[in-house]
């Protein structure tokens, strides 16, 4: 791609790490608590088999609320269509493990433009037993429909509007309202660089 869209992705997640969790996984946010935040450098992993290497987007370490241990949140973006994603996922999740030896939560953003069945669950099944059940916490933009969305005053929401659903039809009043809504966002001095970046792109 010619732009860099996981470099945007992890700016705008950093900026705006606590109103990510708050617009997608409100049960998540509620115990999180955000006094306690580091962004950890970059992890890079090689695929032995296959002879590649894969940058794990973003890892934020933090606390659960009432808790003293530290908890990792890995956060990685999609934008291509991959079969074996969950595996990679979970080789991402056993390395981190072995590395850090706390829990980790990890998180995926399907990106990309395609409408499709997305699978959150790598398993090793046997017939007398299943061995492994991993699961990651999904978030599906094309699923969820901009008009859901466009009032809130969250800038993750402005940001991945473009990336969320809508008809072609619909992309004239889609750029419409977001211009509408500029103004009344509350958040829109703070960091509003990345979140432009992706709006510019609708």
């Amino acid at each position: 791609m010619a732009i860099d869209h996981d470099r945007l992705f992890k700016e705008l997640i950093q900026t705006f790490f606590e109103e990510f969790l708050l617009l997608f996984f409100p049960d998540m946010h509620e115990h999180i608590d955000f006094r306690h935040l580091s962004f950890l450098s970059e992890e890079l992993f090689t695929d032995v088999t296959a002879g590649e290497k894969y940058r794990v987007d973003l890892l934020v370490e933090t606390k659960l609320k009432g808790e003293d241990g530290l908890i990792i949140v890995h956060v990685e973006n999609q934008s291509y269509v991959q079969p074996s994603f969950p595996e990679r996922m979970f080789i991402y999740f056993s390395r981190l493990f072995e590395k850090y030896r706390t829990r980790i939560v990890p998180i995926a953003v399907f990106s990309y433009e395609a409408f499709r069945e997305e699978p959150s669950v790598f398993s090793i099944e046997f017939p007398f037993g299943d061995v492994l059940q991993f699961r990651f916490f999904p978030v599906e933009l094309r699923k969820k429909h901009w008009r859901d969305y466009i009032r809130h005053d969250n800038p993750i929401a402005a940001a991945l509007l473009g990336k969320m659903g809508y008809t072609e039809s619909e992309k004239v009043e889609l750029k419409k309202s977001v211009c509408a809504c500029w103004c009344d966002w509350s958040w829109i001095k703070r960091g509003s660089g990345s979140c432009w970046a992706f709006l510019k792109r609708m």
